[in-house]
């Protein structure tokens, strides 16, 4: 089970923080911490694991049989700006995105 973010406006450094507290968790547990989360990233990835445990009702899971398999953050595109200087010159400002991927697998039952 599979959900995608594309383009989140935040830079994907900040993003991993968010994403490897939640990684290897069950999924029900998952949505309380992101929703305690400080981090201004918690909340859209509140939402992708919601959509990817929707995508797993589709299929036939439930919330309590999925665990977060994998939280990739990827890199997305880069705008490029620039902040002007002393003297004529100009500073590169780049403002980074992210491309954000959950996957989501079955928990296995603890024999």
């Amino acid at each position: 089970m599979l959900a995608r973010l594309t383009n989140y406006r935040q830079s994907p450094r900040k993003v991993r923080l968010v994403a490897n507290a939640v990684t290897g968790k069950p999924a029900d547990e998952a949505l309380v911490l992101l929703r305690i989360m400080v981090k201004r990233a918690g909340t859209p990835l509140e939402k992708l694991l919601k959509s990817g445990i929707a995508n797993a009702k589709q299929k036939g899971f439930g919330a309590a049989d999925l665990v977060v398999k994998e939280f990739r953050v990827d890199k997305g595109v880069t705008l490029k700006r620039s902040m002007p200087r002393a003297r004529g010159s100009a500073f590169p400002i780049l403002k980074r995105s992210s491309n954000i991927t959950v996957v989501l697998a079955e928990r296995k039952p603890n024999s």
